[in-house]
């Protein structure tokens, strides 16, 4: 199953779940602030992912500069960077695609295309 985490005011959410409409892809939506992904749900995607955690963040959203997260990320330890994206879904880059296939953080069609084969 592919579970995609999107903010229904994202305009970016909403080009890339009309992406996976054009293509056919179902997809469990979850609205990323109401019910955003778990600790551990976001830890296994990191891993999963390959890319270093701060990629997760929202670095243009208001949390994030709220937060001083700019200033404060190369002291924080992967574990503090965790527990500040599962604790506020406004932190985390969207949309967030999880599926057996991989994970991806925002939408660039072209790494869409590699990730479901086009």
């Amino acid at each position: 199953m592919t579970t995609v985490y999107h903010y229904a005011g994202c305009s970016t959410c909403k080009k890339a779940l009309r992406w996976l409409a054009e293509r056919g892809v179902q997809a469990e939506l979850r609205p990323i602030v109401e019910t955003p992904p778990a600790r551990d749900e976001l830890a296994t995607a990191v891993r999963r992912s390959g890319l270093p955690i701060q990629r997760f963040f929202n670095t243009s959203g208001q949390s994030y500069r709220q937060g001083g997260f700019g200033a404060r990320m190369a002291s924080m330890s992967e574990d503090d960077k965790l527990d500040a994206l599962a604790a506020d879904g406004k932190l985390i880059k969207r949309p967030l695609l999880i599926d057996a296939r991989g994970v991806l953080v925002g939408f660039k069609p072209a790494e869409w295309e590699a990730h479901f084969g086009g």
